[in-house]
């Protein structure tokens, strides 16, 4: 290995370490992918009499324990009872006690999104009149913290971990097979096995912490890591840890039996190695897609596909990336990486570049549903960010595609001509010629030295005398010995060094790779922010779920009777035509009265033997919320408390059946709230 290598390793590595703290300490608190979009009581409403409970409306479904969602009263003392219910469409409620008094109120809730971020937050309302509080909500964060900043750590570690593993089987499969016999290669794709295992069980560790209480001393709690298991997450992460443990009998595959293999049988076994390892990196890949943001949100079936594909072009691309340049820097000058096997590896990387760019495409379609979130959400300028270092990436690639062009490959004859040209032409690797030749002279007269003083050491031995001198002798052979030999691996570290720099465009080459990792470990590092991040969408139909529950807070004193609808229908049977009403009161976010009238053409009520309503906000992606109502007398059928959880222009669907097998649904949109 060579000396002056070591600085360009250690500066990539400081690279590595210094992004990862300076963005994740920047993230903050985790932002998840579920949002509060609506509340009742709304936020900051004061109401004339007291609620009898306390619901809560998200972007998405959510898990909750106990103590997920409180309601404390002025002087900070719990009025909820019970645990959290789920009362449909991703909707929370608790119960209040009866009989609160006057004063403000605060509601605190902490919950686990649908993938796996922690959601927190805090707002207040009053009964009758707002009065002081002495609840403070500053501490309301999921997700921060030293907690938080270990477990965005672990992330990075891990996605890193993933990226050289598969990436460097990769690459050793498809473009180097004889990197299997070179160390640094063997080194570096185990190094990425093992970070990446150590990061999924220090993951399994503080999840635990990260997602409740966020305090460090929680991380060793049993209780803890065993709720952690029970969870998705927690399923995730140990079917990663199981998948790694497949992963290890690959690489020990891969580097053993592979290696030791005739030509012939390398070629059977490649195939078998190449569907193994692409199902175990496949699996890997599927434990963030199946618990992050991929799992939730539009086209789940569509999107987890995608995540896994996207997510092994990563690998393939930057984890390759990282293998070629360990093998330009590393490689022994005997087996050097042929240019035959860099091209190979940037044609590999082209088609990597174009998956990453088609399901990048979907996913930020997906995530952020419109161009203004580019600029106006904190996951769309982070995604402008991403753009930018893959642009300047492929930017690199591009210079480096143009000198592996022009790399000639180097046989261990051509590099020795070179260097002794080099010379011939150049006093200090003459000087160094001559050294080599010296250390070597100087070790053959200390073998013959070393053979005098064993000689003498066994006559002294045998004669009783000059025992001590003899030994001295000996200890004094071994160490001018050992210093030889560090001698001489400093003059052969020189020599490959000066074999490997010989080759003018491999030099270039070199370095050009070097900028493209510098370029990945920044990119990695935005990536594991972005993946924690609320996605551009989300963020934005929260803001607008928030600014109408407010204008319908406000307007709710002055908000006008009920809403009628009449919808004519046909079902296509014998007397099947007919007019269905909707009455809806007060027609406002919360519970509402519904009433539904069936009539004939002419007027007169009738029965039919089944009424089903549905309501849709399509433009949240909530419902159908479904409703069947009591039939009550002819043509009538009510129900009460139906929840509309935040208002909006809501798709009203009614169900009329008139036989056995003729029905039909009408459909009309009405603004609520």
């Amino acid at each position: 290995m060579t000396q002056t290598i070591a600085p360009r390793v250690r500066m990539l590595a400081l690279l590595f370490l210094a992004v990862a703290a300076v963005l994740l300490a920047g993230a903050g608190p985790a932002s998840a992918h579920a949002a509060l979009t609506g509340s009742d009581p709304a936020q900051g409403v004061v109401v004339d009499k007291a609620p009898t409970q306390v619901s809560l409306t998200f972007s998405e479904t959510v898990s909750m324990n106990d103590d997920s969602l409180r309601v404390l009263d002025p002087k900070g003392a719990r009025v909820d009872t019970g645990k959290p219910s789920d009362v449909g469409g991703a909707t929370y409620a608790v119960q209040l006690h009866s009989g609160l008094p006057d004063g403000t109120y605060t509601v605190t809730y902490q919950v686990i999104s649908a993938d796996s971020h922690p959601v927190a937050g805090a707002y207040t309302f009053s009964i009758g009149s707002p009065s002081k509080t002495t609840v403070s909500v500053s501490d309301q964060v999921a997700g921060g913290g030293v907690v938080g900043w270990l477990y965005g750590f672990g992330r990075y570690a891990s996605y890193a971990g993933f990226i050289v593993m598969v990436g460097g089987a990769v690459f050793v499969l498809a473009c180097w097979p004889r990197g299997t016999r070179v160390r640094a290669i063997q080194r570096l794709v185990l190094s990425g096995w093992l970070t990446m295992t150590a990061a999924t069980l220090f993951l399994l560790l503080v999840r635990g912490s990260y997602a409740g209480s966020g305090k460090l001393g929680d991380v060793f709690d049993l209780d803890l890591l065993g709720q952690v298991l029970q969870t998705k997450t927690g399923a995730a992460l140990v079917s990663r840890l199981l998948l790694l443990a497949a992963a290890a009998l690959f690489i020990a595959v891969l580097f053993g039996a592979y290696d030791k293999r005739e030509h012939e049988e390398k070629r059977d076994l490649v195939f078998g190695l190449a569907i193994g390892g692409t199902v175990v990196s496949a699996g890997l890949a599927a434990s963030w897609a199946m618990a992050e943001h991929a799992s939730t949100g539009l086209q789940p079936g569509i999107a987890m596909p995608v995540d896994v594909l996207h997510l092994l072009a990563v690998a393939t691309w930057l984890g390759g990336l990282v293998t070629l340049l360990v093998a330009l820097y590393r490689a022994p000058a005997d087996r050097p990486v042929e240019a035959a096997a860099v091209r190979r590896f940037s044609q590999v990387a082209f088609g990597s570049v174009l998956a990453l760019v088609a399901t990048g495409v979907y996913q930020s379609w997906r995530q952020l549903g419109s161009w203004s979130a580019f600029t106006d959400t904190r996951y769309g300028q982070l995604l402008l960010v991403k753009i930018g270092l893959v642009a300047l990436l492929v930017g690199i690639a591009w210079i480096s595609r143009r000198w592996t062009a022009r790399l000639a490959d180097t046989t261990t004859g051509k590099a020795a001509t070179a260097v002794s040209r080099s010379a011939s032409a150049s006093g200090p690797a003459t000087e160094a010629a001559v050294s080599q030749k010296s250390v070597v002279t100087a070790g053959k007269r200390t073998g013959d030295a070393q053979k005098t003083a064993a000689g003498d050491a066994k006559s002294a031995a045998a004669d009783g005398k000059g025992g001590s001198k003899g030994a001295k002798a000996v200890s004094g052979s071994d160490a001018r010995a050992a210093q030889l030999a560090r001698q001489r691996a400093a003059v052969d570290a020189t020599r490959q060094k000066r074999l490997r720099d010989s080759d003018a465009d491999r030099f270039g080459l070199r370095r050009s790779v070097l900028a493209e990792a510098g370029v990945a470990v920044v990119l990695l590092a935005v990536t594991t922010v972005l993946t924690s991040t609320e996605p551009g969408r989300t963020e934005q139909e929260a803001a607008k779920a928030t600014g109408s529950s407010s204008s319908a807070s406000s307007s709710s004193d002055s908000a006008s009777g009920a809403l009628t609808l009449d919808m004519s229908f046909d079902t296509g049977g014998t007397d099947g035509k007919g007019v269905v009403s909707v009455d809806l009161d007060p027609a406002r976010a919360g519970a509402n009265e519904m009433h539904v009238y069936v009539t004939r053409p002419n007027g007169r009520a009738f029965d039919v033997p089944e009424v089903k309503v549905a309501f849709t906000l399509e433009a949240k992606d909530i419902g159908p919320l479904p409703v069947t109502p009591d039939h009550i007398t002819t043509g009538h059928w009510s129900a009460s408390a139906v929840q509309i959880p935040l208002a909006g222009e809501w798709k009203i669907a009614v169900t009329v059946r008139t036989s056995d097998i003729d029905q039909v649904t009408v459909s009309k949109n009405a603004q609520i709230g």
